[in-house]
């Protein structure tokens, strides 16, 4: 059996928490709790009127995630801050970069950089970015960010993305700054071999997170993986409510961390119930101390 999943709460900018009083409210709250990370998503915007495969109403608000995860990390200490995911094709990678380099700074070294290629064309297209080659552009915007945040004089010629003779500072707290891939399908599993420290399956029961980690597993074989990048940690937002019993079935298939997304349109007394049952002193067959 693997060890018990470290747990991190995810719409940490939508629904209540767009307040900035019940942000500051559940950041400290989550902290108290045991919570290991907060999560944000991203969408700049969406098809109106929503159509499938659009996740929520165009209505509905959600702030950027890396302003909400900077005003997150100034009511916080421990907290890891995680962005589940940013659409990186849609971003300006040199702006991107160094935006991800102040939280990291700003917050203490607590940034967990998670990225996808996105998939709602409407919201890529507003943002000038055709589907069909969203995904090497995705795979270009990394490593030019990357040589800003490693290089001594960072340059980087690509098709999509092009710069030498600058530079930015300051640089991330964590070297390397923790790279986490969501996505499935072929080329996301192996974007997240051969590039990334994590990868992020959302709305997954066991049976369908197992799925995926075996074609990860395949991916492995098939590509080769920078041993500087470790171990490939696994991150699950479950489709289903948890219990200590769930909790080790996504131990036991190997994942390392769950990702609980509260219900939509909770009040904030509903989400306090949800970010409570769902603490790890709640699911672990081993309650920690309350911090």
């Amino acid at each position: 059996m693997g060890e018990t999943p470290k747990l991190g709460l995810f719409a940490v900018n939508m629904r209540p928490t767009v307040e900035p009083e019940a942000a500051a409210w559940l950041g400290r709250l989550a902290e108290e709790l045991g919570y290991e990370s907060l999560w944000a998503g991203e969408h700049v915007v969406l098809p109106d009127p929503q159509r499938p495969p659009s996740p929520m109403p165009p209505t509905e608000p959600i702030l950027d995630p890396l302003v909400s995860l900077t005003f997150l990390a100034a009511q916080t200490t421990k907290l890891r801050l995680g962005t589940g995911i940013i659409v990186l094709p849609q971003r300006n990678p040199v702006v991107l970069a160094k935006e991800l380099a102040s939280l990291d700074v700003l917050s203490g070294g607590r940034l967990l950089f998670g990225m996808g290629v996105g998939y709602l064309e409407p919201e890529l297209a507003a943002a000038g970015v055709p589907m069909q080659d969203r995904g090497r552009r995705a795979e270009e915007y990394l490593e030019a960010m990357q040589a800003l945040w490693t290089m001594k004089s960072p340059s980087y010629s690509g098709r999509f993305v092009s710069f030498s003779g600058v530079n930015a500072y300051p640089r991330p707290v964590q070297e390397p700054l923790p790279v986490v891939m969501g996505g499935h399908g072929p080329a996301a599993y192996r974007r997240a071999v051969e590039r990334a420290h994590g990868w992020y399956g959302f709305r997954m029961d066991p049976a369908a997170a197992a799925f995926h980690i075996g074609k990860l597993a395949e991916a492995a074989r098939r590509f080769e993986r920078s041993p500087e990048l470790g171990p490939l940690e696994i991150s699950v937002t479950p489709s289903m409510p948890l219990d200590a019993d769930i909790v080790s079935r996504y131990a036991e298939i190997g994942v390392d961390r769950l990702i609980v997304m509260p219900p939509p349109l909770l009040d904030r007394a509903g989400l306090e119930e949800f970010v409570v049952a769902n603490s790890p002193a709640r699911l672990s067959r081993h309650p920690a101390t309350r911090a």
